[in-house]
């Protein structure tokens, strides 16, 4: 670990005001970690304007970087045309033959070897520069010129009138010839049509270019990814680059997936993510795939239309492409975009990753490798910036943890059986082989689970229930697989598709989802209807095992099983040490499951590490960041080559005032351990500080609980005791929703409140919210100003330690990696997701530089060394630990006068401690 020394005045960084000290030296630090290509941990408080401080730190490093490249390829080539006249002496061989000595040979090699490799360096830069050149001259005629920019609007106007006249003349020839000869003629036509089109497309998607572009696309510049975990994020982070001083220059392409890009309604509306991926990929297919030879041979009687995506255009996403390099769009402008101009904005955004200087993307699309693949990011050599990072740990063991359920297991089965036995004769041995190995691992795996394929899951009982962990190997071997290779199977089934043969695809009709009917579909969408059919020996009920969808809530359970089961498979490629496997026995086997949990995720994110030339992980509380170095970063890169940074807040000192309760006001100790947090006095006292809060504290007062139900269970305890009632006549009292979908409503009405109260000034100062810790308040939502003027914790939500996935993460720790003088691994891991939880609830406050609130840790566990070292460093050189009620609510009157006159006022005068 080092340290890295700001230095201030290096670099001039371009900024839209005048930037504070800390934000210099936070660009400053960041421009050395990527000149140095390290990997830095960065921290900066929410209101700091971190977004801006990555934006113009990093831009300023790539506009210098690429800068000296243009430079050192001017100094190469200079030198190269200042002796293109000298050649290459023909005596040297001559030379080097009566050379005496085998030392002279060998530098005669050496020096041969390294102008070879010069004169191939020259070549290279000769033709970065000409195609550096010629998208430059493409970009300033979009952006500058009309008559180009809208002549693909021209065009789709023109095929629109020529698609009007086709149909028109298809309505009179209607009356002169029979439906018969007329649906004749129209599958001609089509035919020609198609394979014209089908010719001209695969010559150009074959290329990857047309004439003109063919050497443009291929070469990757150096770029910034630039990755958080919503799309909300994403997008706030766009429209921080529109506004800074990078704004009109940068050429920045925004990614997503086809739930946010996707413009084809009939493709959107199927609302599932699996559904419109898979719809999306089926509609490509028809546009390029090529007509069996049954089709071929059966002509015209047999022929079904097949939909295509008429937006899956090349010419208008090339045009799509330019139009986002030219100008900084967020997802919902490429959208916008998207449909005026009839192109996709998924397949153009990735047109136009290869040119642009910045991307940005999803978490899960850069931390995933095939996904990364597949959507064409390369990280050799780039910069990569991971923002709101403080779960980045729990989201890469997410990304590559999986489970399958017993009944998509016996699913899955029943479909590829019957799938087997309709097209054995067709199918050739090699794919015949590995359809059978995949039945057999179904049958192994629900037979693990103490079931039978051939029997219903839901109405198979299982005998012995429970949770039982095994590392893989183990696994593999009570399974009695250990003997098939399970590369050679998933590679098989990334390239058969073979789970996109069972599914079947459904669309929305009101509230209701169903299974098409269509020829279409019956045809190329699958064979769900079919399987429903079909019988399965004289077990008439194991042929119905995927009966269809009828709500809209189950709407992902149309996707075929198989594809879930896919991602098992992969997991189970993981090496011994790195995972293990969960067997989750119920009371049937359709309750019944198989999970993968990932125990090491640096061994994923070292692939991200190894490519890219610095990394920057950055977060508004990054605290602890032992969990960052330890867990992630050890295995990949040394301790040298870490950076960590960490600023304060822009805020003065005494704008905030943290405070450890350890008692409260009839002195019963703080201490809400799972033990003691049940108990009635704890909760009243709970009660009591919370009443002497609402009445000294103005605004919003936001409360956190350690889970729902604990916050259940002491609201319904002062509902019987009237404590709520009290509350009530100071604060109006609102509780944190379990859905997503009401949050906002929640905090609407919040905030409504302490603006009302606010302004009445009546004997109601404002709204008391009970919220949850790693709910859905406690992390990307501002309670700035009124909205929060105190945060209070109460006690320390640690996480479930009997919970096996846990259990077998503490003991992977134990074993590998080393013990520390205070603490074993384990034990260290269950404080640092209990302090990240704090941390991230109580930053909620502070949002920008005149904001100013009180925070209160109600447990007296939070004075201990190793806890109180947790917190972030600009609450903890500011936190004051009181060891009674009193001593807390004197220090929040005495606030000095630094502070906001009303905040100050208001805590004076109504310092009261009361004891009901």
């Amino acid at each position: 670990m080092v340290d890295a020394a700001p230095r201030k005045g290096r670099v001039n960084f371009p900024f839209p005001y005048t930037p504070y000290s800390i934000q210099e030296d936070f660009m400053a630090t960041l421009y050395d970690v990527l000149e140095a290509g390290k990997v830095g941990i960065f921290e900066s408080p929410t209101g700091t304007g971190k977004s801006l401080s990555l934006i113009c730190g990093a831009l300023s490093w790539l506009r210098d970087f690429e800068e000296k490249k243009k430079q050192e390829e001017a100094r190469l080539l200079a030198d190269e045309r200042n002796g293109q006249d000298k050649q290459w002496p023909a005596s040297c061989s001559m030379e080097a033959s009566n050379c005496q000595g085998s030392t002279a040979e060998l530098d005669w090699i050496t020096e041969f070897i390294q102008k070879k490799e010069e004169r191939d360096m020259v070549d290279r830069l000769k033709e970065e520069q000409i195609k550096r050149k010629k998208r430059e001259v493409r970009l300033e005629k979009i952006r500058h010129n009309v008559q180009l920019k809208y002549a693909s609007k021209r065009k789709r106007l023109e095929d629109d009138e020529t698609q009007r006249l086709l149909q028109l003349s298809k309505e009179i020839l209607s009356t002169e010839l029979g439906s018969h000869d007329l649906e004749q003629l129209d599958h001609e036509e089509e035919e020609l049509i198609l394979a014209e089109y089908e010719s001209d497309e695969e010559t150009k998607v074959g290329s990857g270019l047309d004439e003109d572009d063919d050497d443009l696309e291929e070469e990757h510049v150096t770029k910034i990814y630039y990755c958080s975990r919503t799309h909300s994020q994403l997008a706030q982070f766009v429209h921080e680059v529109q506004k800074s001083p990078f704004g009109e220059e940068i050429r920045l392409v925004s990614l997503g997936s086809r739930q946010n890009l996707c413009v084809n309604e009939e493709v959107s509306r199927l609302g599932a993510v699996q559904l419109i991926n898979d719809r999306c990929m089926e509609m490509q297919k028809n546009k390029h795939g090529k007509k069996s030879e049954g089709e071929e041979s059966e002509g015209k009687k047999r022929r079904v239309s097949r939909a295509v995506c008429p937006f899956y255009s090349y010419e208008q996403m090339q045009f799509l492409r330019d139009e986002v390099l030219v100008k900084v769009k967020d997802i919902e402008q490429l959208v916008a975009l998207g449909k005026e101009t009839k192109a996709c904005p998924y397949y153009g955004s990735r047109y136009a990753i290869p040119a642009a200087q910045l991307v940005v993307l999803p978490y899960q699309m850069l931390l995933h490798e095939s996904t990364r693949c597949a959507s064409g990011i390369k990280l050799k050599d780039q910069v990569v910036i991971i923002d709101e990072a403080h779960n980045l740990i729990d989201t890469i063991t997410c990304i590559y943890s999986t489970e399958v359920s017993g009944s998509q297991l016996c699913c899955a089965h029943s479909q590829l059986l019957q799938y087997m036995e309709r097209y054995r004769k067709r199918l050739k041995a090699k794919n015949l082989m590995y359809i059978k190995q995949i039945l057999y691992l179904l049958e192994r795996f629900v037979s693990i689970l103490g079931g039978n394929v051939n029997q219903n899951p839901n109405t198979q009982s299982i005998s012995q229930t429970g949770t039982e962990l095994k590392s893989i190997n183990d696994f593999l071997f009570q399974s009695q697989i250990d003997n098939i290779n399970l590369f050679k199977v998933q590679r098989y089934c990334e390239k058969s598709l073979i789970s996109k043969k069972l599914f079947g695809f459904v669309e929305r009709d009101g509230a209701t989802t169903v299974v098409k009917t269509n020829k279409e579909n019956q045809k190329m969408a699958g064979l769900q209807n079919f399987l429903l059919t079909l019988h399965q020996g004289p077990d008439k009920e194991a042929a119905v095992q995927c009966p269809p969808v009828e709500a809209e809530a189950d709407q992902h359970k149309m996707a075929s099983p198989l594809m879930q089961i896919e991602g098992f498979l992969s997991a189970l490629t993981n090496a011994n040490q790195d995972g293990r496997v969960i067997l989750n026995r119920q009371g049937t086997v359709a309750q019944s499951s198989l999970k993968f949990l990932l125990l090491n995720p640096a061994v994923h994110f070292a692939k991200v590490l190894q490519e890219c030339r610095a990394v920057i992980i950055a977060g508004g509380t990054m605290q602890p960041v032992s969990d960052f170095r330890e867990q992630l970063l050890s295995c990949a890169v040394g301790a040298d080559r870490v950076v960590e940074f960490s600023c304060g807040h822009v805020i003065p000192p005494e704008n905030i005032l943290p405070i450890i309760l350890c008692s409260g006001p009839s002195n019963q100790q703080l201490e809400f351990t799972y033990q003691k947090r049940d108990l009635p006095q704890m909760m009243d006292e709970m009660g009591r500080i919370l009443g002497n809060l609402c009445n000294v504290v103005p605004g919003g007062v936001v409360c956190f609980f350690p889970s729902y139900e604990y916050e259940k269970q002491v609201y319904l305890h002062w509902e019987r005791t009237g404590l709520l009632t009290r509350l009530v006549t100071k604060k109006k009292i609102f509780q944190e929703p379990k859905r997503a979908n009401q949050v906002e409503q929640v905090l609407a009405e919040y905030a409504k409140c302490i603006k009302r109260c606010s302004q009445v000034r009546g004997q109601v100062t404002g709204a008391l919210l009970f919220s949850v810790v790693g709910g859905k308040m406690s992390e990307g939502i501002n309670f700035s100003d009124d909205l929060g003027r105190c945060v209070v914790m109460v006690g320390m939500p640690y996480p479930n330690i009997k919970s096996p996935e846990l259990q077998e993460k503490m003991a992977y720790l134990d074993k590998t990696m080393p013990r520390t003088v205070s603490q074993p691994p384990s034990k260290m891991l269950i404080e640092n997701l209990c302090m990240k939880a704090v941390n991230q609830s109580i930053g909620r406050a502070i949002r920008h530089q005149k904001d100013y609130a009180s925070i209160l840790l109600l447990d007296h566990r939070y004075a201990r060394p190793s806890i109180f070292n947790k917190l972030p460093h600009w609450i903890k050189e500011r936190t004051e630990v009181k060891p009674a009620f009193g001593l807390a609510f004197a220090a929040l009157s005495k606030v000095s006068t630094g502070v906001p006159s009303n905040f100050s006022q208001v805590y004076r005068m109504n310092f009261v401690v009361t004891y009901p």
